[in-house]
């Protein structure tokens, strides 16, 4: 029923389609998304694929969500956990989908309305798709910064967190913009590529995918305005 629900209300509120869900195998996959500054999308489109075909997927998630009051059992509703490499592995390997975003909380925060990924060098999640031999699907929300936004270009906040890790970025929105997630062809296990290697494919395949799909820098007035646009965006 909470399933169904936030299904619901991510149609009312937010439009919320899902496109490309074909690209989902119907085995195991490792699904890697931007993270906007919340992760609002992400739970609409684990509810769509639930709905739409019957399945769950885990998902990985910082230690510090789990302490947000009030979540808890919507995170456990929707699998999310904060899972070790091998925990992830062993997922997969059972045959399940598993979602994760390596930009996170910094992600989360400091990127903008020009929608720059901030991975760094972050490596693991390639790790775990080579070590499952599963295949990494990318996805991204169209107009995801125009609903929420954080105040991350403030200097000092981004101090205070790069020095504590305390996630203290205020953050501002809810406005009922157009939401549109796509998701990419997966990106094949291959024995020959190396973790680094196979990290930058992904990163590059969730550019590819904002690049066609959303304008930059994102307009909060444009993103509203597209609710009574009845017709798919592609660029």
């Amino acid at each position: 029923m909470v399933i169904c629900l936030w299904d619901l209300y991510g149609k009312l509120w937010h439009g919320y389609e899902l496109h490309g869900v074909e690209n989902i195998p119907e085995g195991p996959g490792l699904i890697v998304y931007y993270h906007g500054a919340t992760p609002i999308d992400y739970l609409y489109f684990l509810a769509k694929l639930c709905n739409q075909k019957g399945r769950l997927c885990h998902s990985v998630a910082d230690h510090f969500t789990f302490k947000i009051p009030g979540i808890k059992l919507l995170l456990d509703i929707f699998g999310v956990m904060h899972g070790g490499r091998e925990e992830c592995v062993q997922i997969l390997k059972n045959g399940h989908l598993l979602g994760v975003s390596p930009g996170g909380v910094r992600e989360a925060f400091f990127s903008d309305e020009n929608y720059n990924l901030l991975w760094g060098n972050r490596k693991g999640f390639a790790q775990v798709a080579i070590d499952a031999k599963v295949p990494i699907i990318p996805m991204f929300t169209q107009n995801l910064r125009e609903g929420y936004r954080t105040l991350g270009k403030i200097w000092s906040f981004r101090w205070l967190y790069e020095y504590t890790r305390l996630p203290v970025v205020p953050l501002y929105g809810g406005f009922p913009v157009k939401f549109r997630t796509y998701i990419g062809d997966p990106i094949p296990y291959d024995p020959n590529v190396t973790a680094a290697e196979l990290a930058e494919k992904a990163k590059t395949a969730i550019q590819s995918l904002r690049d066609r799909h959303q304008k930059t820098p994102g307009n909060i007035l444009r993103a509203l305005l597209e609710r009574f646009d009845k017709h798919q965006k592609d660029d």
